[in-house]
Parts: structure tokens; sequence; C-alpha cells
């Protein structure tokens, strides 16, 4: 569990003129507003809005969206009212936990409407502050992180089939993929355990001969663009269980059918080297026909910015090739949640929730 030091200086870090006052004010109301409640785990139940400030101070919100955190469950889970929010942290952290309360009465009755109901109304309770979402979605996630926990195995099956219908897609199209993977495959380990032992096992066999691929095949990509003077970052990664399980249904093949397991990303300094390095791949490699997308050009509805590309590469072996900007591949993993990321110096974050609220509205 964090411990309130660690948290602050986790804010600090990126945020070095925090209300350190109101921050520890948080801490130790909810602490208390909490007291001796437990989790499933038995843990202090204090842990869990501790851990939901954390994985948003990773992402690097303003320090309003960790108190916000920190308060989150007081309201529906202690006696201290919204009344008490307001008196103690204030108008806008009154109003965040409020939204964030709206939300949480929604758990539990997907049932009762359809998924693109609840869509709809999660996004209109975010309306007015996107941060609320954001706070909704590091909830669920941590909930999903302890899920095993819970006793009931018809109730940690119904909560991964609500986070995967639900809150896995809003994070999708948020664009924050870092969020939307990792609740993909805990949802996919409740519903799915053994398909998903079974992808893993396949995966464990085929690292070592990836590996025998891939470390040659970025030493050959990186003596292609030395040559040609582009400084580059260049990393490879494996396809998620769960989105080789998609595949898989979608495409109606077995493993052995998908070529693009194994995958490569390029960072590059500006959007002119993302086509120059288009063009070097190109010429170089003979690419799979109609696998080219140019996502820089026509991004994606959340915001997403790419090129992608299947090559038979330097080895004779199909691969995907991913090539964007550095800020683009922050935004390809924090989506909207990036803008906090790109605050001007001095900015207090207004700005950054006024270019996040505005790219929310864009989703139409």
């Amino acid at each position: 569990m964090l411990r309130q030091f660690e948290l602050l200086d986790k804010v600090k870090a990126y945020e070095p003129n925090i209300d350190e006052q109101a921050l520890n004010k948080a801490y130790v109301f909810s602490m208390k507003a909490h007291g001796s409640q437990k989790r499933a785990s038995g843990d202090p139940y204090f842990s869990h809005p501790l851990e939901v400030a954390g994985i948003l101070a990773d992402l690097k919100f303003d320090s309003n969206t960790i108190v916000t955190a920190l308060l989150h469950d007081v309201v529906e889970d202690t006696k201290y009212g919204l009344k008490d929010i307001k008196s103690n942290f204030g108008e806008e952290i009154s109003s965040l936990v409020d939204g964030v309360t709206k939300l949480s009465k929604l758990e539990g009755r997907s049932d009762s409407f359809n998924q693109a109901e609840n869509f709809r109304k999660l996004l209109l309770a975010t309306s007015d502050d996107v941060r609320v979402l954001f706070v909704k979605l590091a909830d669920r996630l941590h909930n999903m992180r302890t899920i095993n926990f819970i006793k009931d195995e018809d109730k940690r099956r119904r909560i991964a089939n609500e986070t995967l219908e639900i809150y896995s897609p809003i994070a999708e199209r948020m664009g924050m993929q870092e969020i939307r993977s990792e609740l993909d495959d805990l949802c996919f380990k409740i519903l799915e355990p053994g398909i998903r032992d079974s992808i893993i096992q396949r995966l464990n066999l085929l690292r070592n001969q990836d590996e025998n691929i891939l470390k040659p095949t970025i030493i050959k990509l990186n003596e292609l663009f030395y040559k040609h003077k582009i400084k580059c970052q260049i990393s490879g990664r494996e396809k998620k269980p769960y989105s080789i399980w998609k595949k898989m249904k979608v495409k109606s093949v077995n493993f052995s059918q998908l070529s693009d397991i194994m995958a490569f990303t390029i960072l590059l300094e500006d959007l002119e080297n993302c086509y120059q390095v288009l063009g070097l791949l190109h010429q170089a490699y003979r690419y799979v026909p109609g696998r080219f997308k140019d996502y820089i050009a026509i991004p994606r509805t959340n915001g997403y910015q790419s090129l992608h590309t299947s090559l038979i590469g330097p080895h004779g072996i199909p691969v995907e090739i991913q090539i964007r900007t550095k800020e683009m591949d922050q935004m390809a993993d924090k989506g909207v949640a990036a803008h906090w990321l790109y605050k001007e110096p001095g900015d207090n974050g207004t700005t950054a929730q006024l270019r996040a609220r505005k790219w929310m509205q864009s989703l139409g």
C-alpha cells in the first residue's frame, strides 16, 4: 500500500507546485472516514482509494484528480456526505466526487439496459469534466486487479463481463490502450481461463523463436535508418492473449495462422520522418498488399495516429510495423489522458482540461 509521502512524491515529481496541504488533508480524511472498513482481501478499505490515486498519479493527472480519487468512495460508503466534502475541499472537488458517485450507482445494473445505453449514460455523466470518468476507470482497474479475493464465482464473472462490455470499450474509445489492455486480460483470466492458459503456453513456445528474430530484425532496421541519418527508437512486442483470441475469432483462424503476433514499433522525432521511414521500408522489403493503413492522415475516432504496414521482414517472416512520433505514442497508450502530459510550465491543469474536453466532444 502506498504511504502518504510516497503518493505526495509521485505527484510532486510532475506537479512541483502542488497544494500539499490539500492532498495530505484528503489522505487523512479518507483514511478516517473509511475507518475499520475492510475489503474482501482483508486489507483496510482505505487501501483501495489510495491505489486508485496511485494509478492516476502514474498517468500524471492534476492534484485535484488525485484528491478526488482519495475521496471517491466516501459519500457512497461512509457516514460523510457531499456537504462534508464541499466544506472541507471546495466546490470543484465536491463536483468531481459527486460525478464519480453517480457513475458508481450504475454499476451492477448492466442487465437492465444495453451496452450502447450504458456508454451514453457514462459519457453524459462526465460531459462536464472528463476527470470523473478517469477516476471511475482507475477505480474499476484496481477492483479488477483484486477480483480474485471475491469468493463468489458468479459475482466475479458478472463483474468481469460488465468490465469487458462497458469499461474496457470506453477506455478504448478514449484511446487509453494501457488500461484497456490490462482490463481485457484481467477479464479474460476470469471468463476463459483455459483458453487464456493455452494461448500463453503457445506464446511461451514461440518466445524463444521470436528472440532469434526480434534482435536481428531490430539490428537490420537500425542499420537501414542509420545509413539515411534517421534517429529512431525501435521496439518489438507480442500481442496480448485476449487480443490474439479476438483476432482468431474474427478471422476464423487458428493460432498458427496469425501473421502478426510479433510487431515492431518505430518512434521518430517528427511527422516528416514517419513517411520517410515508411518509404525506406517499402523499398527495402516486400510489403503485404492490403495491410497498409495511414492513421496519421485519417486518425481513429479516439485520436490514435500511426502508420501501419506489414512486411516480409529481413528473415523472410511477415512482421507488422507501426510508425509514429513519440507524442503520438503517448496518445496511443494514454489517449485523452496524455493531454495532462503536455501542460505548459505554470499551467494549473485548466488548459489540459479544456483540451481533453474538446477531444472528448469530438468523439460524437
